[in-house]
């Protein structure tokens, strides 16, 4: 029985999400890599960009992966920056850390297509290489209140669950 993890979008979502993108959203499609930890002792599962791109000073973007995540409905994946991007070039989460709702996963609007969004804080432009690690995704249980009453289900990605 599949608890938690990540799987690839389909191929029509991601050409929906990755048309601006220099390279043929099929071959980049075909490259995407799964996230997975780097050691037995990581708690992130690395998140990898897909194609080469630049990232000027005080710019934001948009980057799709390509991967959705499953999990179990008391959880999140909580995105964050990875530490030396953060530290050594400024490069920093636009929302600081990422909430994956666990029925985010397949809705409606994007199939739960993960997209981070950074920015570059420095004054030194920064060249992200093809497969290079940008983020990292770690599952979290969250607890609920005594009287929680939702009961809306999700229809569409993201800022789908109102202002």
């Amino acid at each position: 029985m599949r608890v938690r993890g990540f799987e690839k979008v389909s191929t029509s979502e991601f050409k929906k999400r990755a048309q601006s993108l220099s390279m043929s959203p099929e071959r980049l499609y075909n490259d995407i890599i799964l996230p997975k930890r780097a050691t037995i002792g990581s708690a992130g599962y690395d998140f990898h960009v897909i194609t080469k791109f630049t990232l000027r000073p005080g710019e934001i973007k948009v980057i799709p992966t390509g991967i959705k995540a499953y999990m179990d409905f008391d959880e999140y994946l909580g995105i964050h920056i990875r530490s030396s991007l953060a530290i050594k070039y400024g490069i920093v989460l636009v929302n600081q850390e990422g909430i994956i709702d666990a029925d985010y996963y397949n809705n409606s609007d994007n199939e739960g297509h993960i997209m981070i969004a950074i920015k570059n804080t420095s004054d030194t432009p920064h060249i992200f290489e093809k497969g290079d690690k940008v983020a990292q995704g770690i599952f979290q249980k969250y607890l609920v209140a005594d009287d929680d009453n939702s009961d809306t289900v999700r229809k569409g990605g993201i800022g789908s669950s109102g202002k």
